[in-house]
């Protein structure tokens, strides 16, 4: 059977002042009526049962994931005692899976996506689900490049393989590159071989467990005890253990980047990742001068910018291309370019212990 597996551990620190530790930015309505991973599940609807969607949260999320995904069993959500990146995420998940459906796929989703045209994402999805079938295969989805971007990922795909393979939907992988500069992003959109890595994967349980065993073996170590402790009274101290004693890595760099048999669907559907507040602007409806506007705010010979104001009054004057979000307890006033710099800021107010406002 095929399960989806929702990533929504991340505190969305990029998302500061709104995004804060006990309300992290996949459970906030950042963007449209519903939280992030609300849509996340909704979209799947159809395609993927309900009852077969599993989402792995940090444990302080829990109780938030319930209420905010009523529908999903219990037994479906699982619990992070601290964040290691995505390869412990994707582990853990898989170890339970097997469990109770050993030739299970996985479709493993981030909780904070923004996806507009849901049939063209599904139909992408179901061709990443028949290449997944085939022993050993990873498959990634990659989106069609629309500018070069400098804040994603790349994968380069190789576009010389036989037709025969390629008709299935899927193109063997043949280098995944990090965020580039401008210049590098510019030829990588030019040579017409690279694609926006999303970070969604799709696989069999199997394949992505051996796969793990081979090439992140220390991850591989953590997690061995715990298999016999899945679905017991055990499994909650055992999976301490394993996350304690893990080091932490990307499902990216640990397995996709070193893998020999990686494949990618390309999607040309409505996709942003929705990463910092720069993308909430290009997303947003824009009035005159383009500004996002909302709440009580006055913007006076200023352009291109995003305002989100609470009950005091926000006034701009002769100001461009800025970031301006107000909460009760702080004002984040940024350039748009400078969004993922957000970051440093938290990165900042935890280092000196300033948890209020974190």
């Amino acid at each position: 059977m095929v399960h989806a597996v929702i990533m929504a551990g991340g505190i969305g620190s990029r998302f500061w002042p709104v995004s804060r530790r006990n309300s992290p930015k996949q459970f906030l309505d950042i963007v449209g009526d519903d939280t992030m991973i609300q849509a996340t599940v909704q979209r799947l609807s159809g395609l993927i049962p309900t009852d077969h969607c599993h989402v792995v949260t940090n444990a302080d999320y829990v109780d938030t994931t319930r209420k905010q995904l009523p529908a999903l069993p219990e037994a479906n959500i699982m619990a992070e005692p601290i964040g290691r990146n995505t390869a412990p995420c994707i582990l853990y998940a898989a170890l339970r899976l097997q469990q109770s459906d050993p030739d299970a796929i996985m479709v493993v989703l981030p909780a904070d996506h923004r996806i507009g045209d849901v049939t063209s994402f599904q139909n992408v999805l179901k061709l990443g689900i028949d290449k997944a079938q085939e022993q050993g295969a990873l498959v990634t989805i990659g989106i069609e490049p629309t500018y070069p971007a400098t804040g994603y990922g790349y994968i380069q795909y190789d576009r010389e393989q036989h037709t025969s393979e390629a008709d299935s939907g899927a193109w063997f992988v043949k280098t995944f590159a990090e965020k580039p500069n401008e210049a590098t992003a510019e030829r990588f959109i030019d040579s017409e071989d690279f694609l926006w890595n999303s970070g969604m994967f799709i696989w069999r349980v199997d394949s992505i467990l051996a796969a793990i065993e081979k090439h992140i073996p220390d991850v591989w170590d953590a997690f061995s005890s715990t298999v016999s402790a899945m679905g017991t009274e055990n499994e909650v101290r055992a999976v301490m253990r394993a996350y304690q004693s893990c080091p932490s890595i990307s499902i990216d760099y640990g397995v996709m980047e070193r893998a020999e048999k990686v494949y990618v669907v390309p999607g040309n559907f409505d996709w942003n990742d929705v990463g910092d507040w720069k993308a909430v602007y290009d997303l947003s409806e824009k009035g005159r001068h383009g500004n996002a506007i909302s709440g009580n705010a006055v913007v006076h010979d200023s352009g291109r910018c995003l305002v989100q104001a609470g009950e005091k009054l926000i006034a701009l004057v002769g100001v461009h291309d800025l970031v301006v979000v107000d909460t009760d307890d702080a004002v984040l006033v940024c350039h748009r370019d400078a969004s993922q710099q957000v970051k440093n800021v938290v990165d900042y107010l935890q280092a000196n212990q300033l948890d209020e406002y974190t």
